[in-house]
């Protein structure tokens, strides 16, 4: 397995022969508007993508964990294949299949393509109100004879939908999308650094890839923080941080 960390939390997958690319967001920098009801005015992405986006355009499958706008952009919409083979969550589907692909497959519980196993976890996209009106999300499992298992958490806090799928496939490797997302009222909406601490503390077998920083303008922990936090609590040898481009 090789895992690339395109921007955010668009992903380039080498997984049992599969190249799969996962929650596409290919805007050009400063190509949107900040995100509503934050603390700041910066437009986003705050930064370009690091690579060449014909390099992102032939993926064997896509991943959509959920269709928020840096997850799933006018972009990509725009520029991907429309017969790619594109696995979402149950209710997404039809949004995708409205922009015209056609090979769009809800995973209920799991799926397998091509000798991989894609089982589809909950989360918790944040508390209280925000919570419910950030709706729906969801992350992936994958598993493959002579792979790692892989648990790509999704945009989601540290919460029982997160200890559940780590209790359930023990993965050798699990991505977290972290930067503390947050508005100019209420809680996180994705994981801060208390929440990567208790992923790690509590599944201390997993190596955490930390991703969904310095990108977007309401992500207000970014890598230098995370960074600090972890080797405060001596955990910087369980979480890799990987700059955009960078292949792990």
């Amino acid at each position: 397995m090789k895992l690339q960390l395109v921007r955010h939390a668009t992903l380039w997958l080498q997984y049992a022969g599969l190249q799969l690319l996962i929650d596409p967001m290919f805007s050009g920098a400063g190509a949107n508007p900040p995100i509503a009801n934050s603390t700041n005015d910066r437009r986003n992405p705050l930064v370009p993508l690091p690579l060449d986006l014909l390099t992102l355009l032939q993926p064997d499958a896509i991943l959509v964990t959920h269709l928020h706008r840096d997850h799933w952009d006018e972009a990509a919409i725009a520029t991907l294949p429309k017969s790619t083979p594109l696995f979402c969550q149950p209710g997404d589907e039809a949004a995708i299949t409205s922009s015209g692909f056609t090979a769009v497959a809800p995973i209920q519980e799991s799926f397998v393509f091509q000798g991989v196993t894609i089982s589809r976890t909950g989360g918790q996209h944040g508390t209280g109100d925000i919570g419910v009106k950030m709706g729906q999300v969801s992350g992936f499992v994958l598993q493959a004879e002579d792979e790692p298992t892989l648990y790509i958490a999704g945009d989601t806090i540290w919460c029982e939908d997160v200890r559940q799928a780590l209790d359930a496939y023990k993965p050798d490797v699990t991505v977290v999308n972290a930067g503390g997302a947050q508005f100019a009222v209420g809680d996180p909406i994705t994981m801060n650094a208390d929440d990567v601490v208790q992923c790690c503390q509590y599944a201390p077998y997993t190596r955490v890839i930390a991703v969904h920083m310095d990108t977007i303008n309401h992500c207000l922990v970014t890598r230098a923080d995370l960074r600090e936090r972890l080797a405060s609590e001596g955990l910087l040898e369980q979480v890799a941080i990987p700059e955009d481009g960078d292949w792990i």
